[in-house]
């Protein structure tokens, strides 16, 4: 069953729409549903995913996505649901979206905004709701032979990879923030203040040192 659906504009991993939300589906599941999704479209906005077709395994269930002209189109569905079907669904909402005013997307600045889309995701779920449907049937079984050469991989490894990206940023942070402080204005102002001391004692200890020597030749 396809049970989470967002359409998200990749520039900035804005989520568009979602789909209307299954009355079956738990509150707490779906929001950690949601969350995931809006992660992966994150990644994929920041070039950490593939920007073209992948599944990724969380959970009994996958997440596949496409994009297409700077939109990714992503579905979470069952593990046992076909994943022919699921990318199908991805493409029949891409044909509905391209059919609207795109300058429409350029101006959202909130996410979750686009309602019409809304009705579009799910009118077109219903049509995916059962796969032993004629119509979907047909489509498992055009080009039956042909496999999907899509990449796939398992959400926690993805998660633990931006892990650490995030932790390597941070190092790297913090190195640059400590070392212009020797490299600054501040610098110069220890430097002017503290250099002319530190030749008067240098000079002074030598002329004392020399004055001590001197001292003994005389003895």
């Amino acid at each position: 069953m396809v049970k989470v659906t967002i359409i998200g504009r990749v520039s900035d991993g804005m989520p568009l729409a979602q789909g209307p939300r299954l009355h079956e589906e738990n509150n707490d599941v779906l929001t950690t549903h949601k969350k995931q999704a809006e992660f992966i479209l994150k990644e994929i906005s920041l070039q950490a995913l593939p920007s073209s077709k992948m599944t990724i395994l969380v959970d009994h269930h996958c997440f596949n996505y496409m994009v297409e002209n700077g939109i990714c189109y992503l579905t979470l569905c069952e593990s046992s649901y076909p994943r022919k079907l699921a990318f199908h669904y991805l493409q029949d909402l891409q044909q509905e979206f391209e059919r609207l005013d795109s300058s429409l997307v350029d101006r959202i600045t909130k996410p979750y905004t686009f309602i019409k889309l809304d009705t579009i995701i799910g009118n077109i779920r219903k049509q995916y709701v059962d796969t032993r449907t004629q119509a979907n049937l047909s489509k498992l079984n055009a080009h039956r032979q042909k496999e999907l050469d899509i990449a796939t991989e398992e959400l926690s490894l993805i998660k633990e990879r931006r892990r650490r990206v995030e932790m390597m940023e941070r190092m790297m942070e913090a190195h640059i923030s400590t070392s212009p402080v020797w490299e600054s204005k501040r610098l110069e102002i220890i430097a002017l203040k503290w250099t002319p001391i530190t030749i008067l004692l240098v000079v002074a200890s030598v002329l004392l040192w020399t004055g001590l020597i001197l001292q003994d030749d005389f003895r």
